[in-house]
């Protein structure tokens, strides 16, 4: 799972999305990123083994500003799926073909996406083949300017459940 986006956060699906979202897997877990994004992997990390109570044996490794881009490239080329933001991991999952989920928030997949026939991407604007009414959306910025509930509701809204859904349709392919 690569949870960061060097851009800023508007590109970042939530800690606790991600939280949720490995509790809930099976399997064991590697969160990657830069030196800069191993506070954000280990709040991500201790939220699913404290708040949502991911099983104990459960193995979830925070490697965030512990590989090189050489040592993580080699770990993303021998996992099974991928989760990311719209980030430059994404790209490396998708250049080696293997499942992945990429979820878009501030930017817009049809300039950037996965070039992956395993990748399914994640984009509220236009999720379902249906247009859900993000006029916002793309805004391509590094924060988002809406406040209250409209406040990253491009990525708030994508759910655990719809990454996992996404996530299994193409790794059993």
């Amino acid at each position: 799972i690569a949870p960061g986006a060097e851009f800023g956060p508007a590109k970042r699906w939530p800690l606790e999305h991600f939280a949720e979202l490995i509790a809930n897997l099976d399997h064991p877990v590697a969160l990657l990123g830069s030196a800069k994004e191993a506070p954000l992997c280990e709040a991500i990390r201790d939220m699913a083994l404290q708040g949502f109570k991911a099983s104990p044996t459960q193995s979830i490794l925070n490697l965030a500003g512990k590989t090189s881009l050489t040592e993580a490239i080699g770990i993303i080329a021998n996992a099974k799926s991928m989760v990311s933001n719209d980030s430059g991991l994404m790209h490396v999952a998708a250049a080696f073909g293997i499942a992945q989920v990429a979820i878009f928030g501030s930017s817009d997949p049809r300039h950037t996406p996965p070039l992956n026939d395993k990748a399914s991407v994640l984009w509220l604007k236009e999720m379902d083949g249906e247009f859900k009414g993000l006029d916002c959306s793309p805004c391509f910025q590094r924060e988002c300017a809406k406040t209250g509930e409209e406040n990253m509701r491009c990525l708030k809204a994508i759910t655990p459940p719809q990454v996992t859904g996404a996530l299994w349709g193409p790794a059993l392919r």
